[in-house]
């Protein structure tokens, strides 16, 4: 993870002693990170920043119920992950037009063009870049949730197959296939055209 295991097991266990300001202080560590999840999930940013909220209520609420070592930063990954795919879900089943969602990720802290080459300055180019990253956003929002989960944590946060399978509740094996399958799903739907530039390595 991003941030100090040590740093937020003490913070945590003062806020399990009664200190408020504690939970301010892991707010302002882990509410970047968990909002750019958050929004690559869901693509909306009131929803992002909403579950984000809802998600240190969550651990607010069920703090004296943890064990004093919880993997804090695992447990917030894993609520929010929990979160997102009900929200996304129930957007899927009452389907509205966003406004909100640009083609890259420029809201979210960071950038999709990271899966592409920076150099090109040809309007034709890159309108055809852009055309590839809203291609990549829609075929990565459409895989089944374990992979897409697997995915966003592995190619976008940057985790661990053990700091995954930790947030998944799935083995390490697990998550290289699951990665496998996810990639095998975007050359599957982006086609080979798109393959070198577009599917996360």
């Amino acid at each position: 993870m991003s941030t100090a295991p040590a740093n937020d097991l003490a913070l945590f266990q003062e806020l399990q002693e009664g200190d408020d300001s504690a939970l301010d202080r892991l707010i302002a560590r882990w509410e970047r990170p968990l909002f750019a999840y958050a929004w690559r999930y869901v693509r909306n940013t009131a929803d992002a920043q909403d579950l984000v909220a809802e998600t240190f209520v969550k651990l607010y609420q069920q703090r004296e119920r943890l064990r004093p070592d919880t993997n804090l930063s695992a447990w917030l990954f894993t609520t929010l992950t929990n979160l997102c795919h009900n929200r996304h879900r129930w957007h899927r089943r009452h389907p509205t037009v966003s406004l909100d969602a640009p083609i890259d990720d420029r809201e979210s802290g960071a950038s999709v063009h990271d899966s592409f080459p920076s150099d090109s300055t040809h309007p034709g180019e890159r309108l055809e870049r852009d055309e590839s990253i809203a291609a990549l956003s829609a075929a990565i929002d459409r895989l089944p949730h374990e992979l897409k989960t697997t995915l966003l944590l592995h190619h976008y946060e940057h985790l661990s197959y053990r700091e995954i399978g930790v947030i998944t509740g799935c083995s390490e094996r697990g998550v290289e296939t699951r990665l496998y399958r996810a990639r095998q799903r975007l050359r599957d739907e982006l086609g080979s055209t798109f393959e070198a530039d577009v599917v996360p390595a």
